[in-house]
C-alpha cells in the first residue's frame, strides 16, 4: 500500500473567519472535512497442497511376468494432499460505515493518515501503512525422473516387439543387480582401485537400475501449490463450509461433493459491556457529535478452522463487525491541546491516545 498523508492547514484570511485548505485526496476528502471508512474484519485463507502425478511405464503389462512386480501403475492419475490450511485476520474498508471529520474554523486542522482504501489510521500522527498480504511461495519439490532410453542397450532398442524389449530390459536389470552384488563382495572382474571409485561405480549402477525400473513401475512427480482466498463474515457461523478438498481433484468448490468439507466457525464471545441508558437530564449533543471522531469498540470472536476430522487452527481476535461505533469528543482538534490518536486498521479500535499542550 502507498502512504497517504493529509495535512490540513488553517491560515488567516482578510476577514475574521478562517479558511481550510485541503490537499487533494480520493476518496477521503470533502470540502467540509475528511471522509473516512471504519474497517470490517476479514480472514485470508491460505492453502498449501501437494499434487503427485503417477504415469505408467511403457512395459507395465510385463512387470509381473519378468520382474514379479505387483500393483504397478497401469493408468495415469493424480493424488492430492492438503499440507497446510492457515487463516490470518485483515482489515478492509466497510463502505456502510463512512464518516466525516468536520473542520471547525476555531480549531487547528489535523494531520490525518489514511490507507489507500480510505480507512482511518491516525490523527495528528504519521503511522506505517498495514503490510499488504503476500501469497507465500510454493516449495520447489525435486522429482527424479530419468530418460530410460539413455540406459537401454543397443539390443533392447533393436528389438522388434514391446514384449521382447521388456524381456531384454528385465534381463539388463538383473545383470546390473548381479554386478552390484559382485562389487560389494569384492568379487568383480574389474575391481576399483580405491573406495571412492567403488562408490562412484555403485552409484552409476543404482542410476541405471532406477532408470530401467521406471519402464515397469512408472514415474512419480510432485508439485506444490499455494492458493488463497478471502472470507469476510457478517454474522456468527457454525461449521460454514469454506471449500472442499478432493484426493484426486485438489481444492474444489464448497458445493462439490467430490471433496471433503473444510469449515469455519465464528463465535461471538460477547466481551463488550452492555450499553448504559442515556441520562434523560443530560444536554443533547447531536450538533457537537458532527465534529466527533468515530471509532469502533471491537468485539472479540473465536474463529475455528476444521477439516479432516480435526481442528486445524483456532484463534481469538478483535472483530469490527460485532463492535459498537463510539464517538471521540468534538474538542479533538482544540488549538490549545494536540491530541494524537492511533486506530487499528484491523478492527477500528483505538490503539493509543496521546496529548500535549500546544506551545
Amino acid at each position: 500500500m502507498k502512504r497517504i498523508f493529509l495535512l490540513l492547514t488553517i491560515f488567516a484570511a482578510s476577514s475574521a473567519f478562517a479558511q481550510t485548505h485541503v490537499s487533494p485526496y480520493r476518496p477521503g476528502v470533502t470540502a467540509e472535512g475528511i471522509t473516512y471508512f471504519l474497517p470490517q474484519t476479514g480472514f485470508h485463507i491460505t492453502l498449501r497442497a501437494t499434487k503427485k502425478t503417477y504415469i505408467p511405464g511403457e512395459f507395465y503389462k510385463y512387470a509381473q511376468r519378468y520382474l514379479r512386480l505387483n500393483d504397478v501403475t497401469t493408468e495415469q492419475y493424480d493424488v492430492w494432499t492438503l499440507d497446510e490450511v492457515k487463516l490470518e485476520p485483515f482489515g478492509v474498508a466497510d463502505t456502510s460505515r463512512v464518516y466525516t471529520i468536520k473542520l471547525n474554523p476555531k480549531s487547528s486542522a489535523p494531520l490525518v493518515t489514511l490507507t489507500d482504501d480510505g480507512r482511518l489510521l491516525a490523527v495528528n500522527k504519521q503511522v506505517a501503512q498495514p503490510l499488504p498480504f503476500v501469497l507465500p511461495e510454493a516449495e520447489q519439490l525435486v522429482s527424479t525422473v530419468y530418460d530410460a532410453d539413455n540406459y537401454k542397450t543397443e539390443e533392447i532398442l533393436a528389438a522388434t516387439s514391446m514384449m521382447k524389449m521388456a524381456e531384454l530390459t528385465a534381463e539388463e536389470i538383473l545383470d546390473i543387480r548381479e554386478n552390484r552384488a559382485l562389487l560389494a563382495k569384492g568379487q568383480a572382474d574389474f575391481m576399483p582401485t580405491d573406495g571412492e571409485q567403488l562408490k562412484l561405480m555403485l552409484q552409476s549402477l543404482d542410476v541405471q537400475e532406477q532408470a530401467l525400473m521406471q519402464c515397469f513401475k512408472g514415474t512419480e512427480t510432485s508439485q506444490q501449490f499455494v492458493m488463497a482466498f478471502d472470507y469476510i463474515p457478517t454474522a456468527e457461523v457454525t461449521d460454514h463450509i469454506l471449500f472442499r478438498f478432493s484426493k484426486h481433484k485438489g481444492c474444489v468448490d464448497a458445493d462439490d461433493l467430490a471433496g471433503e468439507p473444510y469449515t469455519i466457525t465464528v463465535e461471538n464471545l460477547h466481551t463488550l459491556p452492555a450499553v448504559q441508558p442515556a441520562n434523560p437530564n443530560a444536554k443533547k449533543g447531536k450538533a457537537k457529535e458532527i465534529l466527533d471522531l468515530r471509532y469502533i469498540v471491537p468485539e472479540k470472536v473465536k474463529v475455528t478452522l476444521s477439516g479432516g476430522g480435526k481442528v486445524l487452527q483456532s484463534l481469538t481476535t478483535p472483530f469490527a463487525q460485532f463492535g459498537r461505533v463510539e464517538h471521540l469528543g468534538g474538542d479533538l482538534f482544540n488549538k490549545k491541546f494536540t491530541t494524537r490518536v492511533t486506530l487499528s486498521p484491523l478492527s477500528g479500535g483505538v490503539l493509543s491516545i496521546e496529548g500535549e499542550p500546544v506551545k
